[in-house]
């Protein structure tokens, strides 16, 4: 064993988790500054959520070039690079005023914080070997989580007794924080050599693997999207919760998120398999989610234990589906791989947050808990039937022949 990676395995870790918290702070936290755009930007509730989409546009645009640049150029490039650019953008954003140029420096934003998404993933992925990988990408995934967290305690004040330059400001300095740290300390993983003359792997989108993963990864988004969007709304309308209490218990049952994704991860290493893990956990969380909808239905709360428990089953199956993507794409295709497999994710949930509230509005929570549960059913069907070998054997097998492309 080589005992100078395993330290340096863990400092990429944090780094790359970092930088994933301060971006995810930065273009996921537009939603607790909704009350500052309409105060200073004099927007109704339907233009302030327009100015919330416009990161996620962004990062829809930016994921696969993103994954381009970290495949060819290195993970550090790509981190340092994009983050320190939101952060530029971000400063641009606190210091410009209307309503119009301010949409176009989020989606800015959105662009080039993107790399977040493809490259963290890779520079986890490269410097830790297949049977850590799940705990790792956990961790790395646990950052979401704890960036809206960090959003929703600091946005809301710093705007309010500050002004959305402020909160803007504030973006931009965690950003910039974070590249500035990859830029100094963060070092691509090695990559496992060619033999003289050899030639990049061949596209892993031979036959339906990946495209099954992508698919099976952006139906369960939308149950997560539904529970984190509709929770406090449920809670406060339908259960008759204070809405200190209700963002309270809300905070610590999406905390606890983070930790469930790490244990999916320690399980899915212990398996030695992805897949598994996420056919269990899909079903797991249809079955919650029918009992969420009985108990929405009666009135019961029985609804309220279901809601909490599926905060974190929801999010539980995020680290293992990045980590199976990168693993079975490799070191020349992971970075674009990644990028797909977000892009299809947020495309899965751009119109899940007006569609389910028209229908909360016109039928109750009833009918959009139980479509919600079918999505996790559908994930089942579209996941592959077993893990495949993977072409990323790790640090300490750098230098290999990449195995064959065979069920485990």
């Amino acid at each position: 064993m080589n005992e100078q990676r395993i330290p340096r395995s863990w400092l990429m870790l944090a780094l790359g988790t970092g930088g994933q918290t301060a971006s995810t702070t930065a273009l996921y936290g537009m939603p607790f500054l909704v009350p500052a755009f309409q105060r200073e930007l004099g927007l109704s509730l339907a233009g302030a959520g327009v100015l919330v989409s416009c990161p996620v546009i962004g990062i829809l645009l930016g994921l696969i070039g993103w994954g381009v640049v970290a495949d060819r150029y290195g993970e550090q490039k790509a981190l340092a690079v994009g983050l320190l650019a939101a952060a530029g953008v971000m400063a641009g954003a606190a210091v410009v005023h209307g309503v119009w140029v301010t949409g176009v420096l989020l989606v800015l934003a959105g662009a080039v914080g993107s790399s977040v998404h493809s490259a963290s993933g890779r520079l986890v992925i490269g410097w830790f070997p297949p049977d850590r990988r799940g705990i790792a990408m956990g961790v790395r995934q646990a950052s979401q989580p704890l960036g809206i967290a960090a959003a929703a305690a600091a946005l809301p004040p710093v705007a309010h007794h500050a002004g959305l330059s402020a909160a803007f400001g504030l973006c931009a300095a965690l950003c910039g924080a974070a590249g500035l740290a990859i830029a100094l300390f963060a070092v691509d993983p090695p990559r496992p050599d060619r033999p003289a003359g050899g030639v990049r792997t061949p596209a892993p989108y031979r036959g339906g693997h990946l495209w099954r993963l992508h698919g099976a990864a952006a139906v369960l988004c939308v149950p997560q999207f539904v529970v984190t969007g509709f929770s406090l709304l449920f809670l406060t309308e339908a259960r008759g919760w204070s809405p200190g209490a209700a963002g309270g218990v809300l905070a610590v049952a999406n905390l606890a998120g983070a930790g469930v994704r790490l244990l999916a991860g320690w399980w899915s290493d212990r398996a030695g398999s992805r897949i598994r893990p996420m056919r269990l956990l899909a079903a797991a969380t249809a079955a919650n989610l029918v009992l969420l909808t009985a108990g929405a239905a009666w009135d019961s709360a029985f609804a309220t234990a279901a809601l909490l428990l599926a905060s974190g089953l929801t999010v539980s199956t995020n680290g293992l589906h990045n980590t199976a993507v990168a693993e079975y794409a490799g070191p020349d295709w992971a970075g674009r791989a990644l990028g797909v497999h977000g892009m299809g994710q947020h495309a899965a949930v751009v119109l899940v947050p007006p569609l389910a509230g028209a229908l909360i509005a016109d039928r109750g929570y009833t009918p959009v808990f139980a479509l919600a549960a079918l999505f996790p059913v559908l994930a089942v069907v579209l996941l592959p039937a077993a893990d495949r070998a993977a072409y990323w054997p790790g640090p300490r097998a750098a230098g290999r022949t990449p195995p064959a492309e065979v069920p485990r």
